[in-house]
């Protein structure tokens, strides 16, 4: 302490002396400039006055008496002194100059220089401390305190050297590194010396005396202008980076283009934790640029958590490295699920039925329960990992012939399965499948990755079902029931998939390939197939034909057809009236009939009444007789007849006798227009004798009405 303010009443002084220096110089060289200026104004009148005489001289003379004596005496005086009257005006001057420059200590520093200033010698003074550059107490040797533009006394050129530098200028976009010569150690763990308050390097003293670190700074220098001790510090730039081992482009501010983010990597700060694979997120630094502010809110040196988003910023690459990647893109019909290898210690969130993984909220270790939706997103791909997982139907190829953009299934191939009846043969299926964005992460959670989901679940799961199916069927009856084994495929898988929450949409059978052998007998068989159809087709048309010539020649007929059809249901009608006539007179009979009966049986009760009657009164044989007598009489009955032919008297022409009477009797009745009934010749009829009451019966022959 004492030996500062010792130092600080030693420059006291020696800025009076330096002020009272520059004083009497300032006077002596005002004075001397007077001098210069009265000599300068007497040799500009001599070389006018001499111009003059001379012109004179070159024209005519005029006559004596026209030139004033007086005046041709002063310009040859004038004439003759000018040589002897510069040298003297010369010899002031520089000394005038020369005194105060070498004896007054003057030195000029203009306006865009700075003065560096070397101390030769110092008396009755130690030298610079062991390991030090820069003296601070008026020591021999480089000193802090540098000169700005103007004039200064007192840094005689026995005593000081000083040395004009150019001031350092920082264009715009770009940046200036500071490498100290003095100053303190940097302690081991860091490799930067920290920033002290020191007017950005243009102050040297206040630089060494609050603490400023030799080496490499962590502060720099943006665009402007700086008055620098170039003794002490070393200014890096663009212009000369090559000269330090550095590329130039190192000293630009640092563009972060749009739909990048830069990955910072720190050189200082404080050792990561273990465990751990990046530094933690550190606030208020500014994004990087206040590396001090970094290092003491405890940043860590290493991959660092926090990115950089487009932009410009000023970084120091002895700091910060920074690589730029692309925003994570996630395409439409996506999410992505992050997996995070750094934060907080994770946290599960699933719930007590999710049993297959954990899954932790935004900002903590391990698969985040919210998966990223489609668009750009800043992620640190170097700490986190995003895993795609498409949302939209995707169809899985189990076959060599065909594979998805999305290459999920390019390990995929054909089973091979082995029939019931010994047969091996190839199978392609289709596998449609869907993922729902909310399940998205227990899927990642539970198997990892989506190529994962394929290799590990769906594979084995289709496999063992179509294996297991084929062995239960000959190949001809899987074959032929396809469609029954893509039904049953379908529902095993989606039942199985649900519980990986994976949605099974469908599950579909292409190509089969079974054995050479077996596709001959199966091409035969459907050969043969085709020929009956094809018969079958034929006979087909052949009975069409048929059935059009017969609806042809039905239409040729089809008048009469209609007139017959008609005649037939005339006559139906016909046939139904007259049934309907007859039912209605054969009624009608049978109740006249019925009442007849009634008429006779009352008539016949009523006779047979008078019968009994008569019976009683004359006798049964007595009123037979009578009756019959009346029934004779009532009928016109002749007992007589009316020709009578007989065959006695040994006469043989009895009949033709009795026919030539007949017809005599028909004659003669016709032409007297008589009603008289016709004789015609019968048959004589002859009763069976029978015995009625033992009485003989009487045979009767009557002639028949006609």
């Amino acid at each position: 302490m004492e030996a500062l303010q010792l130092a600080s009443s030693q420059r006291k002084v020696n800025k009076i002396f330096r002020f009272a220096a520059s004083v009497i110089a300032s006077l002596a060289i005002a004075g001397s400039i007077e001098s210069v200026k009265a000599s300068q104004l007497e040799i500009n009148n001599t070389s006018r006055l001499t111009t003059a005489t001379s012109i004179q001289v070159s024209q005519p003379k005029p006559p004596v008496s026209s030139v004033p004596p007086v005046t041709q005496l002063k310009a040859t005086q004038q004439a003759e002194i000018v040589p002897w009257a510069i040298v003297p005006i010369v010899v002031v001057g520089g000394l005038a100059i020369f005194v105060p420059l070498f004896f007054g200590g003057l030195v000029v520093i203009g306006e865009r220089e700075v003065g560096i200033v070397v101390k030769k010698f110092t008396i009755g003074r130690k030298g610079l401390p062991a390991g030090r550059l820069i003296a601070l107490n008026g020591e021999a040797g480089l000193q802090a305190d540098t000169l700005a533009p103007g004039w200064h006394w007192g840094y005689f050129p026995w005593q000081f050297a000083v040395k004009k530098e150019a001031v350092i200028v920082i264009s715009q976009g770009e940046i200036a590194l500071i490498v100290a010569a003095d100053g303190a150690s940097i302690p081991p763990e860091r490799i930067l010396g920290k920033i002290v308050d020191c007017d950005n390097y243009q102050d040297a003293r206040k630089f060494l005396t609050q603490g400023g670190e030799k080496g490499r700074q962590v502060a720099f220098l943006t665009a402007g202008t700086y008055r620098i001790n170039t003794a002490l510090f070393k200014v890096i730039t663009a212009n000369n980076a090559n000269q330090h081992g550095m590329r130039p482009e190192q000293l630009h501010v640092h563009q972060i283009a749009a739909e990048k983010v830069g990955i910072v990597t720190t050189l200082d700060g404080s050792p990561i934790a273990a465990g751990e694979i990046a530094g933690r997120t550190i606030g208020g630094h500014d994004n990087f640029q206040n590396g001090q502010k970094f290092i003491d809110a405890g940043g860590q040196r290493g991959l660092q958590e926090q990115v950089l988003l487009s932009g410009s910023w000023n970084l120091n690459p002895w700091l910060v490295n920074v690589e730029q990647v692309p925003m994570t893109d996630i395409p439409i019909g996506y999410v992505g699920v992050v997996i995070s290898f750094v934060g907080k210690e994770h946290e599960d969130v699933s719930g007590a039925a999710f049993t297959h993984g954990n899954l932790v909220n935004q900002g903590h270790k391990g698969v985040w329960v919210e998966p990223l939706y489609p668009g750009k997103h800043p992620l640190n791909t170097k700490v986190m990992k995003v895993e795609l997982v498409p949302t939209t139907n995707i169809v899985l190829n189990f076959t060599d012939r065909i594979s998805g953009q999305h290459g999920y299934d390019t390990n995929l191939q054909a089973l091979k399965l082995l029939s019931f009846d010994g047969f091996s043969f190839d199978l392609e299926v289709f596998q449609i499948i869907h993922i729902g964005a909310s399940d998205a992460p227990k899927v990642i959670s539970r198997l990892g990755s989506m190529q994962n989901v394929i290799d590990q679940v769906l594979r084995p799961i289709v496999g063992n079902y179509f294996r297991n199916s084929a062995q239960e069927y000959t190949i001809l009856d899987f074959l032929i029931a396809r469609s029954d084994r893509q039904v049953e495929a379908s529902e095993y898988v989606k039942s199985a998939l649900r519980a990986y929450d994976v949605q099974a949409v469908d599950s579909l059978i292409g190509l089969i390939i079974p054995p050479d052998e077996l596709m001959h007998t199966l091409t035969d068989r459907k050969i043969a197939e085709e020929q009956r159809k094809t018969y079958e087709v034929q006979q087909m048309a052949q009975t069409q034909r048929q059935q059009l010539v017969r609806e042809t020649a039905i239409a040729d007929i089809q008048q009469e057809l209609v007139k017959s059809e008609q005649g037939v249901t005339i006559a139906q009608l016909q046939a139904n009236a007259q049934i309907q006539q007859a039912t209605g007179e054969a009624e009608a009979i049978k109740l006249k009939a019925i009442g007849e009966a009634e008429g006779i049986r009352a008539t016949g009760n009523a006779k047979a009444e008078t019968y009994q009657a008569g019976v009683q009164a004359l006798g049964e044989h007595g009123y037979t007789a009578m009756q019959m007598m009346q029934i004779i009489g009532s009928s016109n009955v002749r007992l007589i007849p009316d020709i009578l032919v007989g065959g006695g008297n040994g006469s043989t022409n009895g009949l033709v006798d009795g026919l030539l009477s007949m017809i005599l009797w028909n004659q003669s009745a016709s032409k007297q227009g008589e009603t008289t009934q016709p004789i015609y010749p019968r048959m004589p009829v002859t009763v069976p004798q029978a015995k009625h009451n033992g009485s003989t019966p009487v045979s009767i022959e009557f002639p028949s009405d006609k």
